[in-house]
């Protein structure tokens, strides 16, 4: 960190560009609040011969954001914030893959201490937020992150004016079960105040 700028990697998978959404706003976030954010998405595991027509649109999308390096993008970060999909209540298989392959910083603790936060997307309202978040959680804490969530200050989580994403775990969207419906403005501000929150923690932390 220099000048008490964190340096916060904000570290996602998206397929059908939500969760791309979501991590851009937390970037934004980070970037507000003093920090320097490192915006990287993780390998893609589905042969491109398998590619649907809506994953190869997602992918042009996010063409120029550069894939992370499981071996190299936990050194030297004040912080991360893990974007993901659900998969029956857990992260998506390619952001499980990255994380299996850093053993290396695990044994270096390289993260311990450091602040961490999830923000993931759905296709239904109760399709598995909440787990996919707390889930990811337990591999941020073998790590040794001191884990950060999203508290009821940002109020909202609280709507009852639409059906929307967000908790006190994290930030989080709900696609449709068609994946039509895109990240509305509420849960877009909850993703830019997580990207916020976890940055002036980092801050504190540092000092």
């Amino acid at each position: 960190m220099t000048q008490n700028k964190p340096k916060i990697l904000v570290l996602f998978y998206s397929m059908y560009g939500h969760v791309f959404q979501m991590a851009k706003k937390v970037a934004q976030g980070v970037r507000e609040a003093g920090g320097d954010p490192v915006l990287k998405q993780v390998g893609e595991l589905i042969p491109k011969n398998q590619w649907s027509e809506g994953l190869k649109k997602a992918k042009e999308t996010m063409m120029d954001i550069p894939v992370a390096d499981p071996r190299k993008d936990l050194k030297g970060i004040d912080g991360v914030i893990v974007g993901t999909p659900t998969r029956f209540g857990n992260m998506c298989a390619q952001m499980r893959n990255f994380w299996d392959q850093t053993s290396d910083d695990w044994v270096k603790g390289s993260l311990i201490g450091k602040p961490a936060a999830v923000f993931t997307s759905t296709a239904t309202q109760h399709g598995g937020q909440e787990t996919t978040i707390i889930s990811t959680m337990i591999t941020l804490l073998h790590h040794g992150c001191v884990l950060v969530g999203l508290p009821y200050s940002f109020q909202e989580q609280m709507t009852l004016e639409e059906i929307s994403g967000g908790s006190p775990y994290g930030a989080s969207t709900i696609a449709g079960p068609t994946g039509k419906r895109v990240p509305s403005a509420d849960e877009l501000t909850m993703a830019m105040g997580l990207g916020k929150h976890l940055t002036i923690i980092a801050k504190k932390l540092a000092a």
